[in-house]
């Protein structure tokens, strides 16, 4: 309690905080000790003791929810959703992927031949859309000549022009005629065809055209196949259109120079180049009529179209007879559409001009060309050798 001076007040220096844990004189010389001092102590260590406790159990949580931090982790990996979607979007994968392999299963026939176009080759119609005649089979002759001169044109290459001037004449042997094959085309092919190297000739069809003094007899070269001669060509021949330019009636040429063999044949067949050049001018001048393989694709119909141009006016100006032999189809494939949508609008232009024998397309063609024969001989048995022979009897019949 504070001390109380004389007269009932209390001592200021009692109140005082200050003045705790001293002694203050008051009235009367008496010492008076102040209570605060003793109090003081009391107060820290009332406050050591509460921050005391206080302390630990704040330390002490960290520890105890540590383990429930640890607890909600071990719980938490168990039921992660990754494994689990995982096999459930493989699943619509797995499931949708016969469905794929049941529709291309589907298409797969529509490569086949058509079920219309099956039944129309059991009755009897071709694949010209026509109903396919049989035709007689040839007749032996006793003599032969004159020959008749078939140019076989087109001025797009890769059509089948060589294959089909090979093959026919190799099918016209077998039926009895003589023929003859003459290389128009500076690249050699119809002579590589038939096994002989065009580099290593002396003398070819160039040497027939510009140098007077040669005859067919001096480069006329024999076959393997009975009754099927050749007079090759080379490089050689590419100079021949340029040294024509400047010879007096230069567009018949190559017909001065079968006449003399003429009379020895039956048929001669001219393997043009694929261009409407000087030199093809001259094929179609000394010919009687034009074969024209085209294969059964949109450029190469267009090519048919500009070449009918070019023949009528070589008939106008140049060769009164020229006609057109026949129009054949090579390289068809009956199980496109495309294929077949360009042999009928071929048949729908020309008509009976189009030829009933169509050449389907195989890889024993390419085969003959490395054997140097023809398909007739290589692989006598195969479609392609039975497509020419009919093409053969259907050319005799005309």
């Amino acid at each position: 309690m504070p001390a109380s001076s004389p007269g009932g007040r209390t001592s200021r220096a009692a109140a005082s905080p200050r003045a705790a844990g001293r002694t203050v004189s008051a009235t009367g010389g008496r010492t008076v000790a102040v209570p605060g001092a003793a109090k003081a102590p009391a107060k820290k260590a009332a406050q050591v003791a509460a921050k005391a406790p206080a302390s630990r159990t704040t330390a002490q949580p960290p520890a105890r929810t540590a383990p429930a931090a640890r607890a909600t982790v071990n719980k938490a990996t168990p039921k992660a959703p990754v494994p689990k979607k995982a096999p459930a979007a493989k699943a619509p994968a797995a499931k949708k992927a016969p469905a794929a392999k049941a529709r291309v299963a589907k298409k797969a026939p529509a490569g086949t031949i058509p079920s219309s176009l099956a039944r129309g080759q059991a009755a009897g119609v071709g694949p010209t859309g026509r109903v396919t005649p049989t035709f007689p089979e040839p007749k032996r002759l006793r003599k032969h000549g004159p020959a008749r001169i078939l140019a076989v044109c087109n001025q797009k290459g890769g059509v089948g022009k060589t294959t089909s001037t090979i093959n026919l004449g190799a099918a016209l042997a077998e039926y009895g005629r003589k023929v003859l094959l003459v290389d128009f085309d500076p690249q050699g092919a119809l002579s590589v065809g038939l096994g002989i190297n065009p580099l290593a000739l002396e003398q070819t069809v160039h040497n027939l055209l510009m140098e007077p003094g040669v005859r067919a007899e001096d480069i006329l070269l024999t076959t393997d196949v009975p009754g099927l001669d050749l007079l090759p060509a080379n490089i050689d021949l590419s100079a021949a259109e340029v040294q024509l330019v400047n010879e007096v009636a230069r567009e018949q040429t190559l017909a001065r120079a079968l006449a003399t063999v003429s009379d020895d044949y039956d048929v001669i067949l001219v393997d043009c180049q694929p261009s409407l050049g000087l030199l093809t001018i001259n094929a179609l001048t000394a010919a009687h009529g034009v074969i024209i393989p085209s294969e059964c694709e949109f450029f190469a119909l267009r090519g048919v179209a500009l070449l009918i141009q070019t023949i009528e006016k070589i008939r106008e100006r140049l060769n009164p007879g020229l006609e057109l032999e026949g129009i054949l189809a090579t390289m068809y494939d009956s199980r496109t559409l495309h294929g077949r949508e360009v042999l009928a609008r071929v048949v729908e232009a020309f008509g009976d001009k189009v030829f009933h024998t169509v050449i389907n397309r195989t890889v024993r063609f390419p085969e003959t060309t490395v054997a140097g024969e023809p398909i007739t001989t290589y692989a006598s048995s195969s479609g392609g050798a039975h497509a020419y022979r009919e093409l053969a009897k259907e050319l005799l019949a005309r």
